[in-house]
């Protein structure tokens, strides 16, 4: 009997009892490893003991499935007007304080140009805030509407503001929310204890969901972690996955690992296509004159 047909006998199975996934009998797999079904929870617990360390070990290889896996974009995404790659210089795009949609600067120019009569803003149809106040009104509105990206928004500027604890509350509710910056910021303040108790291993696994999510900086920072560790394979996937995604940084430091020796020439020239091709995907001659009117 061959690996494939012995596991999937097993996972016919309830791997405690034996009794088998017909009729009546409805089986569970086991939500960490997916390895093994079990009938019941009072099975599973019976079986914790033996089954515990082929499940970690298998839950930590899915993990790294996940982890390791080059995201297609960075966690900006595209503009919705151009439908091109947002570049990862924040003061290359504009957040919509009445929607919390993010355009690029190319079309932000445009949309200005076009709408000098009568400017809306192209998604809501609302109309610019004439105010700072006004802008942090609508943030509110959004916030109360449990805008993710607002929520992430006022979490920054309660942290800027000194009020940690009140940050820590806003990221958390827009990480729980699905916004991916949130979880890196909430991995920043489990690491200094800022708002929350110290906490090492919840940093890391925030810190993660954002390099997952395709933060570029924190997939840098879990490079730096795992070199620190001494898991110098481990680094270098993450310097180059987040350098495929247009990082300087850790374009950088793979390079200097190539130098030195840790870097294969292949991992070398695909981080090097894949950067500038990353680069290369968030220009357009719009965006070329909204940095050119920009530096005047």
């Amino acid at each position: 009997m061959s690996v494939v047909e012995e596991t999937d006998d097993i996972m016919m199975c309830c791997a405690s009892c034996g009794i088998a996934g017909v009729d009546d009998v409805k089986l569970k797999k086991c939500i960490a490893c997916y390895l093994v079904k079990y009938c019941s929870i009072k099975c599973q617990r019976e079986h914790r003991s033996q089954h515990k360390k082929e499940c970690k070990k298998r839950a930590a290889e899915l993990r790294d499935e996940i982890l390791f896996k080059q995201p297609e974009s960075s966690h900006h995404g595209d503009c919705p007007i151009c439908f091109l790659p947002l570049s990862l210089d924040n003061d290359k795009s504009s957040v919509m304080s009445c929607c919390s949609k993010i355009i690029c600067d190319g079309c932000n120019e445009m949309r200005e140009l076009e709408g000098k009569i009568q400017p809306k803003c192209p998604f809501c149809r609302h109309s610019p805030p004439k105010s700072q106040a006004e802008a942090r009104k609508n943030n509110m509105k959004r916030v109360e509407a449990n805008d993710p990206v607002a929520m992430c928004q006022m979490g920054r500027r309660r942290y800027s503001e000194g009020d940690y604890d009140g940050a820590f509350e806003y990221f958390s509710k827009a990480a729980a929310l699905g916004d991916i910056v949130a979880h890196n910021n909430l991995s920043v303040m489990y690491q200094k204890g800022e708002g929350v108790e110290k906490d090492d291993k919840k940093a890391v696994h925030h810190l993660e969901q954002a390099a997952i999510g395709g933060v570029p900086f924190a997939r840098h920072n879990l490079g730096i972690i795992e070199n620190r560790d001494g898991r110098m394979d481990r680094a270098t996937k993450h310097f180059i996955i987040a350098a495929k995604l247009g990082y300087d940084n850790s374009m950088k430091t793979v390079k200097e690992g190539f130098k030195r020796g840790l870097v294969s020439k292949e991992d070398f020239a695909a981080a090097l296509r894949g950067h500038q091709a990353a680069i290369d995907a968030t220009k357009s001659p719009q965006r070329d004159e909204a940095e050119l009117a920009r530096k005047l």
